[in-house]
């Protein structure tokens, strides 16, 4: 018998939270790039790139037939949109046809194909906005949702969401209305032949993802619309991304069997026949329609579908051949979003853990065949990202929660013997979001600094089926927190992190549970950082803007006068007494959200009571930071404020020290 030796851990032992990691502060706020609205025209593919080094601004990026990629919209120009506050369907394009909204007036813009030539002015000034750009290419016309705000910005009762439909030769002016009456619209589809338009409608108090209702009339020979019928949806079933195939069938997703599968009308009747589940399954085809113009799916040339499925918190493509087969195709990525047919395949936006976001190419078995953009263009050792496992945990009310759990990853470091890490709990926004396992260099930030993340996909979020997501109704504030909550102590139980040093962190909604956890929960988290989170909902509601003006009511409780002590009764800003860990608080004085005035609120009552915070405000950010300046200073701060709370020393390279505290003795 031969004993055996163990070699020495070469890796150096420092407190969890001190690790020197090469994802600093400076590659966290400056390097990287957002990609959205993948579009493609034949072998011509564009896309947007956010850019933080730039505050955020949003361009245009034009792959032409000759393999060079252009810009087409230069600085200052911003191509974005604020229907519904978070846009979406920016831009649209056919051949050398390119059209644009203007962060800046709103407008739209005809831009030159080549980059070269200035935009020129499609639509007049004024007080409009347009979003879910698309083509009616046998008009010559462009469609839009078009959302008409009145003058004074508090009458969120008086704003226009309509159908409308734009001469590319500026004739129509603002838009010729095709579609007026509902509270919103969305998803304008003309069939091929150009006969007929398919869309969405759904009214208040219903959400996109609670109630919707697939529209279909016919086109007359003038361009207006015929008598307009409801195909699909109605109460309680939510309709999503209409879209026809190259032979006229159209398509769209729909949850009425509690999962948001894809549906065709193929049967011999056409529009007037019942609808086809094309691939039944539990998983979601589908996505909430918080901005505009998503595509989860596509038509390739050779007739198949190719579609993201998401379930059990993982995602897969999905191809569904003519034949009905549907084939699982094992891919190098784990997520993927954006899907548009092109030549020869398709393009989207791809990732996994280990792989930054990317726009590529792929074929119909889900093979990368060529990368057109990355979102980050420094390699990054990937002994430094953590590999995400998904886990399910009881929770309240006898339910099972989701997760992903990420624990630190540094290959030059490990903790102290017999000491754990320190967790920090993400709550995720929406709250009909969900965790994503997809390359996060705001995760690694973390992980590789010797702290255990864990993204909860609480109650109500998103790719656990229709059930899950309306768990959350009329209980927000309770089983959000509760299932954070649990998240933690799971973890704990597994002996993965330290019970003595939780953190919850979140931004948005996911701000409001962070603060509700820290008010209502004040015995579990030792310290919680909000991104402009929600603190006091009654001023949420009141102050809002029309797209989630109701929502808040679905979410708590009727608005009436019993329904605003729930409102008043689910607000940190009125238990701020009860909370004892420190709050590093973070807001965008444009967001236009989460008014800036809780934050006013929150720390005058925090001063009041003595209680320990440390607040940023941003000028010339809204909801969501862009500006690379603001993204370092708030990394530097967490960073900070954590090894003051945590007591443990920021890595020497990071040139951070623990943060001051006021009232944190």
């Amino acid at each position: 018998m031969t004993g055996s030796h163990q070699r020495p851990d070469p890796r150096i032992v420092a407190p969890f939270g001190s690790w020197a990691s090469p994802i600093d502060v400076e590659l966290l706020a400056g390097t990287s790039v957002g990609l959205a609205e993948p579009r493609a025209d034949a072998d011509v593919v564009c896309w947007l790139e956010t850019r933080s080094a730039q505050a955020g601004r949003r361009t245009l990026l034009r792959h032409g037939v000759d393999g060079a990629t252009r810009e087409l919209t230069p600085a200052p120009f911003n191509v974005r949109n604020r229907v519904h506050e978070y846009g979406g369907g920016s831009y649209a394009v056919r051949g050398d046809v390119i059209i644009a909204s203007s962060a800046a007036d709103g407008r739209l813009w005809r831009l030159d194909p080549d980059g070269a030539a200035d935009p020129v002015a499609l639509t007049p000034e004024g007080a409009w906005r347009y979003g879910d750009l698309w083509f009616d290419a046998g008009r010559d016309r462009l469609l839009a949702v078009r959302e008409t705000h009145p003058e004074d910005p508090k009458r969120v009762d008086l704003v226009r969401n309509e159908l409308v439909a734009i001469a590319l030769d500026g004739t129509d002016g603002e838009g010729r209305v095709l579609v007026t009456g509902p509270d919103f619209v969305a998803g304008a589809r003309p069939s091929p032949d150009g006969s007929r338009l398919a869309w969405i409608e759904w009214d208040h108090p219903a959400m996109p993802w609670d109630a919707t209702r697939l529209r279909v009339a016919e086109v007359l020979a003038d361009g207006s619309l015929g008598a307009a019928r409801t195909i699909l949806g109605g109460p309680d079933i939510s309709v999503v991304q209409p879209a026809w195939s190259a032979a006229g069938v159209l398509h769209a997703i729909s949850d009425e069997t509690s999962w948001w599968n894809l549906y065709a009308f193929d049967g011999p009747d056409g529009v007037d026949g019942r609808p086809r589940n094309v691939a039944p399954m539990d998983a979601e085809l589908g996505e909430p329609m918080w901005e505009l113009g998503a595509a989860t799916y596509a038509f390739l040339a050779d007739g198949s579908i190719l579609a993201s499925a998401r379930a059990e918190g993982l995602e897969e493509l999905i191809r569904i051949d003519p034949d009905g087969t549907v084939r699982r195709l094992e891919t190098a990525f784990s997520e993927s979003y954006g899907i548009a047919a092109a030549s020869h395949g398709a393009v989207a936006i791809v990732g996994s853990a280990r792989e930054p976001r990317s726009l590529a190419r792929i074929d119909r078995d889900g093979e990368v065949t060529g990368v057109l953009a990355r979102s980050l263009s420094v390699l990054i050792d990937p002994g430094y990202l953590p590999e995400p496992e998904p886990i399910a945990f009881p929770t309240s009310g006898g339910a099972t929660a989701r997760a992903l759990w990420f624990p630190p990853t540094n290959p030059a470091f490990r903790g102290p013997d017999g000491e754990r890490p320190p967790l920090i709990v993400i709550s995720h926004g929406g709250p009909t979001s969900s965790a994503s396992g997809v390359l996060s260099l705001d995760r690694a930030f973390f992980t590789s600094r010797g702290f255990g993340v864990v993204d909860v996909d609480y109650r109500g979020s998103t790719g656990y089926g229709r059930p899950y997501r309306d768990a959350l109704n009329g209980q927000w504030g309770i089983v959000d927190v509760d299932d954070c909550v649990a998240a933690a102590r799971f973890l704990v139980d597994r002996g993965e992190v330290d019970p003595q040093r939780l953190v919850i962190r979140g931004g948005s909604a996911g701000g409001y549970t962070t603060l509700a956890a820290l008010a209502f929960k004040p015995d579990v988290f030792a310290a919680g950082i909000s991104h402009f989170g929600i603190a006091d909902l009654e001023l949420i509601h009141k102050d809002g803007h029309k797209f989630e003006s109701r929502y808040d009511e679905g979410l708590l409780a009727p608005w009436t006068a019993e329904g605003r002590e729930t409102f008043r009764d689910r607000s940190p800003i009125h238990h701020l007494g009860r909370m004892r860990a420190p709050i590093l608080l973070f807001q965008g004085l444009d967001d236009k959200v989460v008014p800036p005035s809780q934050l006013d609120t929150m720390e005058e009552a925090f001063t009041e009571r003595g209680l320990p915070f440390v607040a940023f405000r941003f000028e010339g950010e809204g909801h969501g930071f862009r500006r690379s300046e603001t993204r370092e200073t708030a990394y530097r701060a967490e960073i900070g404020f954590l090894a003051r709370v945590l007591g443990f020393t920021p890595a020497g390279d990071d040139g951070i020290e623990p943060m001051e505290i006021k009232g944190l003795g």
